[in-house]
């Protein structure tokens, strides 16, 4: 155990967030997402939402100021009428954590598998809301 940090970021997790410089993505998957498939590197979080794990995430990692919308998240299919619940969460948790922080970029679906193909890693969630993919580009401190 460590004082300040989130007891929800397993040991390898942390490893992976020191690892990772500056511009390099990682992806909070939910629990639909092809994680397996898709990460360079995985680590589990199963049993835990994606809310959680973010605003652990961002206790520790810095968003990249140099771009735009340093958060991405998969756009609903269209023609599916559905409206993410978990975003406006998602858009409280980084509010609160990075002031910097304004909107989303939103990718088409095959878009954002193939840009999390390219992520330093993917963390798999247990989370059931739909929609739930985000990365995260990291910035500097």
């Amino acid at each position: 155990m460590l004082k300040g940090i989130p007891n929800i970021l397993s040991p390898e997790l942390l490893k992976i967030l020191m690892e990772m410089g500056h511009g390099d993505e990682i992806v909070i998957a939910d629990g639909n997402f092809p994680a397996a498939s898709h990460a360079q590197r995985l680590v589990r979080c199963d049993g835990h939402g994606a809310t959680p794990v973010l605003d652990a995430i961002l206790q520790l990692f810095p968003l990249d100021t140099f771009v735009k919308q340093p958060v991405a998240l998969m756009a609903v299919v269209p023609g599916d009428n559905y409206s993410p619940d978990i975003w406006p969460v998602y858009k409280k948790i980084l509010q609160g954590r990075d002031r910097n922080f304004t909107e989303f970029e939103t990718m088409e679906r095959y878009a954002f598998y193939e840009r999390a193909r390219k992520a330093y890693a993917i963390v798999a969630t247990g989370e059931s809301a739909l929609y739930a993919n985000l990365i995260l580009k990291k910035g500097v401190l």
